[in-house]
């Protein structure tokens, strides 16, 4: 079992690892903090992780300035948004560097790297990619932090820099776009992209009839010319 913590000032990543970390058998989440000066904080206190997830642009304490403070820092995976960084943090010999937004793939990854500097052998990691996943995510709607069960969605649709998620009950107006979107529910099986504009849960499809997706509850998605090859391809039928 590695013990971890998660420094990292954007709310929607850090609940994001919070939710890989809980997939992975071999992972236990000690603290997440907001900043920097919390994580320099935290680990003057004495307290002590085996993995450390650590985001580089933070207010008053880059991640970059922590681990040069740090005298016995532990094996560090950086999450970031930005790509330039890269070569400054291998100085400092991070494990892994990764770059927001990520899949579950590669963050199991760099757990993967994790585990075999540290000396431990791989199975419960390969068991992380294979355990049932916790179908519920975190979104930002208007100031609030709402759990979404993904089973439970539809489709997803694009609105410029928006998307609305749409389930049976209600929808959910998000400020991201639909490829960040994509790219977190990378894990969910399930969601396929069937047009420039959508995403579609196949769990929910009652019929296709020339081209467009008949949906549970009396929705319609319309499946575009340069995705039908690889859709009809994919769909379990006789």
């Amino acid at each position: 079992m590695l013990t971890c913590a998660i420094i990292d000032d954007d709310e929607i990543n850090r609940l994001t690892l919070e939710h890989y970390i809980e997939l992975t058998p071999n992972l236990k989440l000690v603290a997440s903090l907001g900043d920097g000066i919390a994580g320099l904080t935290f680990f003057r206190e004495g307290n002590k992780v085996d993995v450390l997830f650590l985001d580089i642009e933070m207010p008053h304490l880059s991640g970059l300035e922590l681990l040069r403070v740090l005298s016995d820092p532990p094996e560090v995976i950086i999450t970031t948004a930005r790509q330039d960084f890269a070569v400054d943090a291998f100085e400092l010999r991070v494990t892994d560097y990764l770059v927001k937004p990520f899949e579950f793939a590669r963050f199991t990854q760099a757990v993967q790297r994790v585990q075999s500097r540290a000396g431990q052998n791989g199975p419960a990691v390969a068991a992380a990619a294979e355990a049932p996943a916790n179908t519920d995510l975190f979104v930002k709607v208007n100031s609030r932090m709402v759990r979404i069960n993904f089973d439970e969605v539809l489709y997803v649709e694009a609105l410029s820099d928006y998307v609305n998620i749409v389930t049976a009950k209600q929808k959910y107006i998000v400020y991201t776009t639909l490829k960040a979107l994509e790219t977190r529910l990378a894990s969910f099986p399930n969601f396929i992209r069937v047009h420039r504009s959508y995403l579609l849960n196949t769990q929910h499809i009652e019929s296709i009839e020339d081209n467009t997706a008949n949906l549970r509850g009396g929705h319609f998605v319309p499946i575009g010319k340069s995705y039908q090859e690889g859709f009809y391809k994919g769909l379990q039928r006789i």
